[in-house]
């Protein structure tokens, strides 16, 4: 049950605010954390999370400008976190097998994005789930200069949340949504797949 509602969190945002009230900020903050902070936690929701929250906003059951600041310092906090710790552990990390918690498809993957795109990989994996969460530790594993990924992590962390958050806002504002918010849930569906989308364009360009 525990698991299902971390998995979900974004189906589960209206619920929460409702017996939570105010800790509905601390879970959220805790949920983006994690998710760009922490290695192993890659399947967390994000951009789906952010969305929703933006639309659960536009009911007034939260403030969206709290809210943006809230999750732009946890994406900022997190990605910092992650990034230092890739520099610790360095490239010995990528001779570590798969686990229950790690996947060193996901660290070669992102390492092959990172080859690629440079430094402003850091700001482009904001937008791709499992690539966010393993681009700052590349970064860190490749002793990327800390002032120059502080820069496209604070951009990035802005700008990404921000996205999503004032999405979900406008679209919550659609007198139809108001009166209907599990039409929300079809907003994550559709964005929850857009990264996808991107990447199967992607791959077909090469």
């Amino acid at each position: 049950m525990i698991i299902d509602y971390i998995l979900h969190i974004d189906q589960y945002l209206l619920a929460l605010t409702q017996n939570y009230g105010l800790w509905i900020y601390g879970i959220i903050f805790a949920i983006l954390f994690i998710e760009t902070g922490l290695v192993i936690m890659p399947f967390l929701p994000g951009d789906s999370l952010l969305f929703a929250a933006g639309a659960l906003a536009s009911l007034g059951n939260i403030n969206l400008a709290l809210l943006i600041f809230l999750c732009a310092f946890a994406a900022i906090l997190g990605d910092t976190i992650n990034y230092h710790i890739g520099k610790y552990l360095g490239s010995k990390v990528f001779k570590y097998e798969n686990s229950i918690f790690f996947k060193k498809e996901y660290l070669l993957k992102t390492q092959k994005f990172y080859d690629k795109h440079g430094k402003k990989t850091i700001f482009l994996a904001r937008f791709i789930p499992i690539i966010r969460t393993f681009a700052p530790f590349v970064a860190g594993v490749g002793n990327m200069k800390y002032t120059e990924f502080l820069k496209y992590n604070i951009v990035g962390g802005i700008i990404w949340t921000s996205l999503f958050l004032v999405s979900g806002y406008l679209f919550g504002n659609i007198t139809i949504v108001q009166e209907n918010f599990s039409l929300v849930l079809v907003g994550i569906i559709i964005i929850s797949f857009l990264p996808i989308v991107y990447e199967l364009f992607i791959s077909k360009q090469h």
